[in-house]
């Protein structure tokens, strides 16, 4: 028996902005599932689990000091190559991990978009914030150094500027760019399969013509 006081709506969306952001709210709890499930799927089965987060940019750290700084002789502007690279790496890491992952949502939870509804949003914000998570975890590596370079060593090559207050800006500013892209390429995807490798070797590309 049909109960009187449900009503299905079923609408089109209008606008490229209708975000519905209300009922993102409304499924929390599947969102912070979702992330709990990327953040570990990440680390399975490996010896040092997390760690990796921070033994990454590090060991690219070792080796841009030693070819760019050692070999190539690159001027890191009185910085110490060390603080330099570990900055350099922090926000195009989490836009490379962002966009390499939305980039084929669709493809990859196409069985999950199939068998139940929800805000299809949840899955690529999930992304964002399981990265975010290892960005944090990067930038107080990287706070450590400059802390030792600062206290310890009594660097006077750098100094702290009041316009570190607008870095969560960027870092939103950093996630909502990936997911615009990710979400473009991830459709793009869907019918062209090549896509995917491509956006593997942009972001590696893009890190290469930072250097």
């Amino acid at each position: 028996m049909a109960d009187a006081d449900y009503e299905l709506t079923l609408r089109p969306d209008t606008s490229w902005l209708r975000l519905e952001l209300r009922e993102i709210w409304h499924y929390r709890d599947l969102l912070s599932l979702l992330v709990w499930r990327d953040f570990v799927a990440r680390f399975k089965q490996t010896i040092l689990g997390p760690l990796w987060i921070v033994i990454q940019p590090l060991m690219m750290t070792l080796v841009f000091t030693i070819i760019f700084g050692r070999v190539a002789r690159l001027s890191t502007d009185g910085l110490p190559p060390v603080l330099f690279y570990l900055c350099g790496q922090l926000g195009w890491n989490y836009f490379a991990q962002n966009l390499g992952a939305n980039s084929a949502t669709l493809v990859a939870n196409a069985g999950l978009f199939s068998k139940v509804y929800f805000p299809r949003l949840v899955v690529p914000l999930s992304t964002l914030v399981s990265n975010l998570f290892a960005f944090l975890i990067q930038a107080a590596s990287f706070a450590v150094f400059f802390l030792y370079f600062k206290l310890v060593l009594k660097s006077d090559a750098f100094a702290l500027d009041w316009r570190v207050v607008f870095l969560p800006l960027l870092i939103l500013q950093t996630a909502l760019l990936s997911l615009g892209v990710g979400l473009l390429m991830s459709s793009l995807t869907a019918k062209y399969r090549d896509l995917a490798q491509i956006s593997g070797l942009l972001t590696k590309c893009g890190c290469t013509q930072r250097r």
